[in-house]
């Protein structure tokens, strides 16, 4: 049964059209992932559709009776609100349909026998319906919501938290309304890696239907059973399946029209020659196949969609040394922050810095960027190293420049590689054309100013960049051209993010923030750092078996001759060479996910199975050869 839908929906700013003629419609109990560039209108929709804004034209319709709960991208709060009474407000229907209930109880008590069927009817109907609002221990499920959130004093005036606890209170009011349509704008910003694993699971849990913006390509896959793609200045079009189906559907509608254009490019020439032959030759064709051709040539042909295009200048070459730390302490009062960490970052690496909010991430960057001087330790940054920091926060934009005097820092004129480029052709490179480089920078959605702050960042021509939540915002494209950007970049790269996707494409090793100052260091991208987690939690949890006692008649066993802990030279020479054996396994398995990704390849149903099974041999590969290196790294470390 229809739940929403909307039809020939139309939203312009201006002169600027969002979309028009937009039509769709969500189902009962459906998960709709909706994408699309940034600017293209997903958080207005979401406002429309949510009764938070108004469209232009347009029609909406809601089934009669459905619960609608939104969490916008930054939620608001009325003034004065308390974490606890913010709960409150999300369980109000709960609780009338509570106190209904016990006073339904008490009539059924005293009611005559002639009325205690129809009581009965009423009294089973509203139970079902404090079952789908979350149930009977409504303080419990909130508390333990909020728990798990990270969020602990209850009476906390929500104007004194962050902005990543306002995010957490928000998604946990809006999951205890348990609506019929939850609407969800970016809801994995601000949390990390593992809450975001817990949230997804907590969404797929709920009965009702989802319709969620996120550029959490994970969390696309775990949770949509469709994807909805809004096309900027038009419509949508939907794809069913999850991101990976939608990429390969994608991937291959565009290849079609693509061809389909070629061939229509083929005709219209053909046609143009014969049409400028002159009038003798006209007249063998008619009037209609003229008109034909000439309507064909006013139509607008495929093209394929224009993308940011960042890119980075040029930096000086790192030296042997980049940023070395030994020993670093920080606390804040009796916090401690980092206790004794030792980080080494070498050129060319890209590491991944993971764990709860409020551990010491952002404050580790800090004091490897000089911003915050260490308790203890000591510190070395390499005489050739020049560092670009991205700031979370974004407070290196002024929210009242310009776009184009945002970007220019007094210059008109950029500099990538050996190319002197004008700033405005570069902006517009950048999806900014000359009207939107005349507005505001507050004008600009948050994808927007996030894509406007990065490309400024690589214009510094640093050759380590220091990146956190670069992710927060972005559309998909672009999260990937990042992706690729950062896979190029011949430097170095710390990288603070929760977008577990990215991670598994970008990071080279994963440096883990635990809490009470401890950090963990693992080689490998995201998914090698949680499997490689999960061994050791298990072999720390299970019990050591007892050695068995000696026989009174027999020796103890020598102990071994080698130092525990130290390497063998057969383990030294694997270590040695293990770097670039990882290298050849990687780039092994990247081969065959592009070979599996070539649309002439997914048609053969046999070469899709032959190259499957390859590329999961490949992928189990390379994992045996990162646990590998872990362990030989362990073991010189331990005998060091």
């Amino acid at each position: 049964m229809t739940l929403l839908r909307a039809a020939n929906v139309q939203l312009s700013f201006g002169s600027r059209t969002v979309f028009q003629g937009l039509t769709f419609t969500i189902e009962e109990g459906e998960r709709v992932g909706l994408v699309g560039v940034n600017g293209s209108g997903k958080s207005s929709l979401m406002k429309i559709l949510a009764g938070a804004a108004r469209a232009d034209t347009g029609e909406l319709q809601l089934r009669r009776g459905a619960r609608v709960t939104y969490l916008p991208q930054e939620p608001e709060f009325p003034e004065g609100a308390t974490v606890a009474s913010e709960l409150s407000v999300s369980q109000g229907p709960l609780k009338e349909a509570l106190a209904a209930h016990a006073e339904l109880a008490k009539r059924m008590e005293s009611a005559p026998a002639e009325a205690q069927a129809k009581l009965m009817e009423q009294f089973s109907a509203l139970s079902d319906r404090i079952e789908q609002m979350g149930g009977w221990d409504t303080e419990h499920h909130a508390k333990t919501l909020l728990d798990r959130l990270g969020v602990k004093d209850w009476e906390r005036p929500v104007a004194q938290l962050s902005g990543g606890l306002r995010k957490r209170v928000a998604i946990a009011r809006a999951l205890l309304t348990r609506p019929d349509l939850l609407l969800l704008d970016e809801p994995t910003n601000h949390l990390d890696a593992d809450t975001v694993d817990w949230l997804e699971e907590e969404l797929d849990k709920l009965p009702g239907a989802l319709l969620l913006v996120t550029h959490d390509r994970y969390f696309l896959d775990g949770l949509v059973d469709r994807i909805v793609e809004i096309q900027p200045g038009e419509g949508v079009t939907s794809y069913p399946g999850n991101y990976q189906a939608y990429v390969e559907q994608k991937l291959v509608a565009q290849e079609n029209a693509a061809l389909t254009q070629h061939k229509r490019e083929r005709w219209i020439a053909q046609e143009v020659a014969w049409l400028r032959k002159g009038p003798e030759a006209r007249r063998t064709k008619s009037k209609a196949r003229i008109e034909r051709a000439q309507k064909l040539m006013a139509e607008k042909g495929f093209q394929r969609p224009k993308v940011a295009e960042l890119r980075v200048a040029a930096a000086p070459r790192l030296g042997h040394t980049v940023i070395e730390a030994e020993g670093v302490t920080k606390s804040f009062g009796d916090r401690k922050v980092l206790d004794g960490v030792d980080f080494r970052l070498q050129r060319g690496e890209r590491v991944g810095l993971v764990g709860p909010n409020g551990v010491g991430k952002t404050t580790f960057l800090r004091v490897l960027l000089g911003e915050l001087e260490p308790d203890g330790g000591q510190l070395v940054i390499g005489k050739n190293t020049k560092v670009a920091y991205y700031d979370q926060s974004r407070a290196q934009l002024d929210l009242e420049a310009t776009v184009y005097d945002a970007a220019s820092q007094g210059e008109d004129w950029v500099e990538l590689g050996d190319q002197k480029i004008a700033l405005r052709d570069y902006l517009d490179d950048l999806l900014f054309p000359v009207p939107m480089q005349r507005m505001k920078v507050k004008a600009l959605s948050g994808g927007e100013r996030n894509r406007l702050l990065l490309a400024r960042l690589f214009l510094e021509g640093a050759n380590v960049l220091v990146l956190d939540e670069p992710t927060n915002d972005l559309d998909i494209v672009t999260l990937n051209i990042l992706e690729r950007l950062l896979l190029d970049f011949g430097g170095s790269t710390l990288l603070v993010t929760h977008d577990r996707y990215f991670l598994d494409k970008v990071a080279t090793s994963i440096l883990t923030f635990e809490g009470e100052g401890r950090v963990t260091r693992y080689e490998g991208n995201y998914a090698m750092y949680r499997r490689l987690k999960e061994q050791s939690d298990a072999k720390a949890a299970s019990p050591a078996a007892p050695k068995p006692a000696p026989k009174p008649d027999e020796p103890a066993p020598a102990k071994a001759a080698r130092k525990p802990g130290k390497l063998s030279y057969k383990d030294q020479r694997e270590l040695d060479g293990m770097e670039a054996t990882i290298e050849a396994a990687e780039s092994r398995k990247a081969a065959l996910e592009a070979e599996l990704a070539d649309p002439a390849v997914y048609s053969n149903g046999p070469k899709v199975a032959e190259v499957q099974k390859a590329l999961d041999a490949a992928a189990a590969e390379v994992d045996r050869l990162y646990a590998r290196w872990q362990e030989l790294q362990d073991l010189a470390a331990a005998g060091a």
